[in-house]
């Protein structure tokens, strides 16, 4: 699968096989239905739609259901046809229904009072029997389905912006405003606190675990993704760059292994890790669609030094007040090779060069003597970049099918045909959770 993966040719790209228009305000969610053509999607204008594909090519709307309060966020649970959508005035509507031939019918179940302000995110385990939320009220919260009672609530310091969940271990990993990751082990009634996760500057909006290989990933409005090795402990930092983007060195005290994209253009705000093909798909604000080849060995990022001169030709930085004098020299602007990362001043770093396998996918900046060593094919690129053309909130994927579904503030649902970049095959253990 790897050396299918390798030998896809770079101009291969998402192909939109169909437009969903119907929505009168933003579509928060959309998931796609496991082995049916079709698709869910709740929106800012207060409906829940079920939408079919028919014999025509057109999706229609099977099931419109109204709520109260405009539809914030969704899990759904393909097995047993149930949908728990989170809304803005703080309750997680609970509804569970059995999807005839048809797909035209949706009851009702129960309304939980999970939170004090908008519902962010949510997972729901069956394997446990509970809802567990995020909300703008700073808390998340887990809920028994069986009882319909609050079992426990845990508060933060800044807005709980999304979730995830290991339905094994019952371990909780929760994003929030301040760029925090929080991973907590819930019990009934109680929970611990294991760790905080820090490297973002900027509010979390997406999170993915994969329970397989124990890894976490992040992005967030800093237009950084993160890969977080939670089970490793190797204490080692990649840095990759994506969405048009710019490189800055971040060290993380915690992860044992960790890949930092970050971008110019427009916040991280969905993305997905595919286990089997050890590709990660990122989307951002501003429709852009990045795949990443995570199947290959990569270098390490170096740390960035710190000097007050060049570590090249010796002039004196700007603040090197001391060095200026005695050598009555103007001082220069500090800057780093992002191949070795030493300080070097602008004539020492002329040069520009990609490196994918330290996960540079654009030129960055280069000391002269690290550009010597860098080889043509050092700079094959190991990243795919891809236009959505849409605003994207959030995005959906079923690999078994290679199909991914996009949907954002525009009010428009995108699905698309992803067998192009990514490895597609009826193997890859999905679990429409």
């Amino acid at each position: 699968m790897a050396a299918e993966i390798h030998s896809r040719p770079q101009t291969a790209r998402p192909v939109l096989l169909n437009k969903i228009e119907g929505h009168s305000d933003a579509v928060n969610a959309a998931v796609l239905i496991p082995k049916e053509d079709g698709v869910i999607t709740v929106s800012e204008d207060r409906t829940i739609r079920v939408w079919l594909k028919r014999d025509s090519g057109q999706y229609w709307p099977s099931i419109y259901h109204t709520v109260s309060s405009p539809c914030s966020c969704m899990s759904y649970h393909h097995d047993s046809r149930r949908i728990f959508i989170g809304q803005d005035n703080g309750a997680v509507v609970v509804s569970e229904f059995l999807i005839s031939e048809d797909f035209n019918k949706m009851n009702h179940v129960k309304t939980y009072p999970a939170h004090q302000n908008r519902v962010s995110d949510m997972i729901f385990s069956l394997e446990s029997e509970w809802v567990v939320s995020t909300g703008h009220d700073k808390s998340v919260s887990w809920m028994c389905t069986q009882s319909g009672s609050m079992l426990g609530r845990h508060y933060f310091t800044a807005w709980a912006s999304c979730l995830q969940y290991d339905h094994e271990t019952q371990h909780a990993f929760v994003g929030d405003y301040s760029g925090q990751i929080t991973l907590l082990k819930l019990e009934k009634q109680t929970y611990s606190t294991i760790t905080t996760l820090k490297g973002h500057e900027g509010s979390v909006g997406a999170l993915w675990w994969d329970p397989i290989q124990r890894l976490l990933f992040s992005g967030a409005s800093d237009h950084s993704v993160i890969m977080w090795d939670i089970g490793g402990r190797k204490g080692r930092t990649l840095l990759l760059q994506g969405h048009h983007l710019k490189q800055e060195l971040t060290l993380l005290p915690f992860c044992s292994f960790c890949l930092i994209f970050e971008s110019l253009s427009e916040r991280v705000q969905a993305l997905r890790y595919l286990q089997l093909t050890r590709q990660l798909v990122t989307c951002s604000a501003d429709g852009g669609i990045a795949v990443w080849n995570m199947d290959t060995q990569r270098e390490e990022a170096p740390q960035w030094l710190d000097s007050d001169s060049c570590q090249k030709c010796e002039q004196p930085f700007f603040w090197n007040i001391k060095q200026m004098w005695d050598t009555k020299t103007l001082g220069l602007r500090q800057h780093h090779c992002r191949k070795c990362g030493k300080a070097v001043c602008g004539k020492c770093s002329s040069k520009r060069s990609t490196f994918p396998v330290m996960g540079f996918e654009f030129p960055v900046r280069i000391c002269d003597a690290c550009f010597e060593t860098i080889k043509e094919e050092d700079r094959t690129p190991l990243a795919t970049f891809h236009e959505g053309k849409h605003n994207i909130a959030h995005m959906d994927m079923d690999p078994s099918r290679g199909l991914m579904v996009t949907c954002g503030s525009d009010r428009i649902v995108k699905i698309w045909d992803m067998t192009q970049v990514v490895g597609c095959s009826l193997a890859t253990g999905f679990s429409p959770r």
